[in-house]
């Protein structure tokens, strides 16, 4: 089957590498992957910003670069459920929502395509060491991936899984949040860095790099030697 990627602006500027692990794995399974050069940023910071006649401009430029594709993956829940709010911003123009809803059928976060269309649950991938895993809010609460990342990493040979706890609290980035309340967001990744830390934990895996941005920068700054790493990057190794 044909994927397009969908890059997300954090993984095309800051980690490019997850992209290309995010294409590698695709392909191990036989898929054809394309990268639309159409694409731009969804449209969230200015949508949640309270721009949204502002975003509606990258949304309606996302919808025609994909308009052609067969299935859209991309790595990151929260930009991933922000294309299916496209049909609800573009309700009142009928033919834009009628296209948006047409990507919505076909769009996917990596670990729910996986899983639930190419109905893998092991990758075949081999990763050493001991982990936690932090299902962000955006892919957990709003996207409904729930499973999916959970199921391809306890089939990871030679990972080692620990829950982490509380982990269903938000680790306090949330986009524009963690700049208007920067005060309240320090808190609750400093609630977070300590719970990575109770589990003795060498990794910390996420599948959203916002959170593994900040949760990373706490991290470092408490000189926690626990290494952040994106869900696509142990699916892929060897």
């Amino acid at each position: 089957m044909r994927v397009s990627l969908f890059i997300t602006c954090l993984c095309d500027t800051l980690t490019p590498d997850v992209g290309k692990d995010t294409v590698q794995l695709l392909e191990r399974f036989g898929c054809e992957v394309d990268f639309p050069e159409g694409q731009t940023c969804c449209g969230q910071p200015a949508y949640n910003s309270g721009y949204v006649k502002e975003s509606k401009q990258a949304m309606k430029q996302m919808i025609q670069a994909f308009e052609d594709s067969e299935y859209v993956v991309g790595p990151s829940g929260s930009c991933v459920h922000m294309l299916k709010e496209y049909p609800k911003v573009l309700s009142e123009e009928p033919e834009w929502k009628r296209r948006a809803e047409a990507l919505v059928d076909k769009t996917y976060e990596l670990t729910q395509f996986l899983v639930e269309v190419l109905e893998v649950k092991d990758v075949g991938s081999t990763f050493q060491g001991k982990a936690t895993y932090h299902p962000s809010c955006h892919m957990t609460r709003l996207l409904g991936v729930k499973d999916a990342p959970r199921i391809l990493l306890e089939n990871v040979k030679g990972l080692e899984i620990i829950d982490l706890p509380l982990k269903e609290d938000c680790c306090g980035f949330g986009g524009t949040f963690a700049v208007k309340n920067a005060a309240v967001s320090e808190q609750m990744v400093h609630e977070k860095a300590e719970h990575i830390s109770e589990t003795k934990a060498d990794y910390l895996i996420g599948g959203d790099m916002g959170c593994l941005m900040n949760m990373g920068g706490r991290l470092r700054r408490n000189d926690q030697d626990v290494k952040v790493l994106h869900i696509a990057q142990v699916l892929n190794s060897q």
